[in-house]
């Protein structure tokens, strides 16, 4: 009986080291609901890397359709985000007759997420024939949407509820195996739909779609199964529900907010121009298959998952939140300048080193700034803060993503027709100059973020809290 006890403590041991976040588990939610619950982190990831990735190099390069159609589409889904800050407070105050709070929220999202990407493949098979374009260009829209807003209303409302059933003690542990269970998903569906695609045709690309649409409906099904209770509290008519606009002039009221949201706007216009170019730079110019540029997305999600790490041993030593969100616009930098040398030096490696780094250096921003924004929220306000960083930073993503398909058409055309001289005579110049300017954007972030780093208490966790996030929304 004493060896079959010291080897139970040693195995507890051996889960606690191996398995990352084991100890987010407690006894009110065991680390195997909490794993069931993280699947829907997993499903969005799949909806991002096919939305992000998959799809617009295969619009680009296979479908024949252009970059600035394909880069407004993807972007449409994002420009829902400013929203995102009231569908929180919305389910935070949410009345229901079943007394339930997140799951109608998540629901919907399933819904709209698998209504979206059920219709997808169809749309975009219609834009290729040129007498039902504008039909299949209408449907395309729809279903961009459709899948775009299912993801942001389930993410949110999922992150809360995890935010709900966890204790207070264990909740950024828990969180970050949410956010880790994101970049896995994000990580295994890159290969799986890379692999796949590896031969394009369009049957294969309906069966892939519409594969995702079927294993997401499961995925957050599962997930959602008796992970909320009922409340009579949420049912009553008698419970507070302080309005929108109250909770939000409180917010604003902190004195650093608005150039900390500044900021954050600029770098994640900067980290995002290339969201939809990435992987048709690597097709058009460099030559790659589907399956390589799709595992381009891989490797931006290892090296998130990487600047994760490193950032969360950072600040568990006290390290300015925001001196590590400016590591990642310089880690950007340097990302940035190994895609633009890339092209001319004919090199996959140094295309895929970029991709790692821009990875790395976007986590690593995204933790800093959201570290800030958790500091200036209040016991009741923490949603709308959280949510007011993932509106900034989405709604900025999604505009950089139309501006960057727009200004590689409009510089590429230029430079192909000789308008810029023979030596920037190549398809390569449109990609170049956005990355360019990627860069200058991230220097711009850094003068911005600058006078913020050491403005203690507010970029620093409190003592003995340990790295977490109560919310990651993207």
């Amino acid at each position: 009986m004493p060896t079959r006890e010291a080897f139970a403590v040693k195995w507890s041991r051996v889960a606690l080291t191996w398995l990352p976040f084991a100890d987010a588990a407690s006894a009110q939610i065991p680390l195997s609901r909490l794993l069931r619950l993280s699947l829907f982190q997993v499903s969005v990831g799949m909806v991002m890397v096919l939305l992000n990735g998959t799809l617009n190099r295969v619009m680009i390069v296979e479908l024949g359709i252009p970059a600035w159609l394909v880069a407004l589409m993807i972007g449409i889904p994002l420009l829902v985000a400013p929203f995102r800050a009231m569908i929180g407070h919305r389910s935070d105050i949410h009345r229901s007759v079943l007394g339930w709070r997140r799951v109608p929220f998540i629901w919907f999202g399933t819904l709209m997420q698998f209504g979206g990407l059920a219709i997808m493949p169809f749309a975009l098979l219609l834009m290729t024939q040129s007498d039902s374009f504008t039909v299949g260009t209408f449907a395309s829209v729809v279903a961009f949407l459709l899948a775009g807003t299912g993801m942001h209303v389930t993410q949110t409302a999922g992150l809360a509820l995890a935010q709900d059933l966890v204790p207070e003690d264990r909740r950024p542990r828990a969180v970050a195996l949410l956010y880790l269970a994101l970049l896995v998903g994000m990580m295994v569906s890159s290969l799986i739909i890379g692999s796949i695609l590896a031969d394009f045709t369009p049957t294969r690309l309906v069966q892939v779609i519409q594969s995702a649409a079927v294993l997401t409906f499961l995925l957050n099904l599962v997930a959602l199964w008796q992970q909320e209770a009922r409340s009579p509290a949420i049912a009553s008519a008698l419970t507070p529900r302080p309005p929108f606009s109250q909770v939000w002039a409180q917010f604003m009221s902190e004195p650093i907010t608005l150039r900390l949201l500044c900021a954050l706007g600029l770098g994640s216009i900067a980290f995002a121009m290339q969201d939809a170019l990435l992987e048709p730079y690597g097709g058009e110019i460099l030559g790659l298959s589907v399956g390589a540029t799709t595992r381009l997305t891989g490797a931006w999600a290892l090296g998130a998952m990487a600047s994760f790490a490193l950032a969360g041993r950072w600040l568990d030593n006290g390290t300015d939140s925001l001196r590590i969100a400016g590591f990642g616009v310089v880690i950007g930098i340097m990302a940035f300048l190994l895609i633009v040398f890339a092209a001319p030096l004919d090199s996959a490696v140094a295309l895929a080193l970029g991709s790692m780094g821009i990875g790395a250096g976007a986590g690593m921003f995204s933790v800093g700034t959201l570290t800030a924004a958790m500091a200036l929220a209040r016991h009741d306000t923490a949603g709308l803060a959280l949510g007011a960083w993932g509106a900034v930073q989405t709604t900025s993503a999604g505009v950089a993503i139309g501006m960057g398909g727009i200004l590689r058409d409009l510089v590429s055309n230029l430079a192909v027709s000789d308008g810029l001289g023979q030596t920037l005579a190549h398809r390569s110049t449109g990609y170049a100059t956005i990355y360019i300017i990627e860069i200058c954007l991230l220097l711009a972030t850094l003068v911005v973020l600058g006078p913020l780093v050491g403005q203690s208490p507010l970029t620093k966790p409190a003592a003995g809290t340990g790295f977490g996030l109560t919310e990651f929304p993207t």
